[in-house]
């Protein structure tokens, strides 16, 4: 990227969710899983609450399985996972939907796995395609730290905004005034579970 890349502010209408691969078979082996989906779960909650585009995809749903039930797929059954065989998750299906269904979008949230692989080749195709991306970080992982660590130094480099969970779900209302804002609180009251991140802190400066 050239220039400066400015961060814009979250605007529900102008901003979609994507969940990254949470699949039952990678579930065992991804570091702090657990937290994760509880933020993506979170993430859901607040993106329906909010009326934004969800696109949740599944990589090779026949040999890895479909979502965990605990990001709570199955209360909304309007939401069908796009099935994917590349990392990235800019699909020309997923493309497609964009273009034709929300053709505002200009900002999107984006939480998974893995986050050296299918995570990172999202962040780089939609910074390639002029998106304004926001990674969360206590809503990604890998199944090493080590990779997870570096994933993160490359996305920011690419232009992504390292965030969090509660900074983003706060920005998407950004005022106590909000209609949904109270709502959407009830959501962050009990801080998420520790996800790993501390352990590498110093390194992401």
């Amino acid at each position: 990227m050239s220039g400066i890349c400015r961060l814009r502010q979250l605007i529900p209408k102008n901003t979609a969710l994507f969940l990254c691969d949470m699949q039952e078979k990678f579930a065992p082996n991804v570091q702090h899983f657990p937290a994760i989906a509880n933020v993506a779960s979170r993430l859901l909650k607040t993106a329906r609450i909010l009326k934004m585009p969800v696109v949740v995809t599944e990589q090779n749903p026949k040999g890895l399985g479909n979502t965990v039930k605990e990001i709570g797929l199955d209360d909304y059954p309007d939401i069908k996972p796009f099935n994917k065989t590349s990392f990235s998750m800019v699909t020309p299906e997923i493309e497609d939907f964009l273009k034709k269904e929300h053709p505002n979008v200009n900002s999107v949230i984006i939480c998974g796995i893995e986050s050296h692989v299918c995570v990172q080749c999202t962040v780089e195709a939609l910074v390639n395609h002029n998106f304004n991306v926001h990674v969360v970080a206590d809503g990604c992982s890998s199944r090493s730290m080590v990779d997870r660590m570096y994933s993160f130094q490359r996305m920011k480099s690419m232009g992504a905004w390292l965030t969090t969970s509660e900074s983003v779900i706060l920005g998407l209302v950004g005022d106590y005034t909000h209609p949904n804002f109270k709502e959407v609180q009830k959501l962050i009251r009990e801080l998420p579970p520790d996800s790993g991140l501390l352990s590498f802190v110093p390194h992401l400066g």
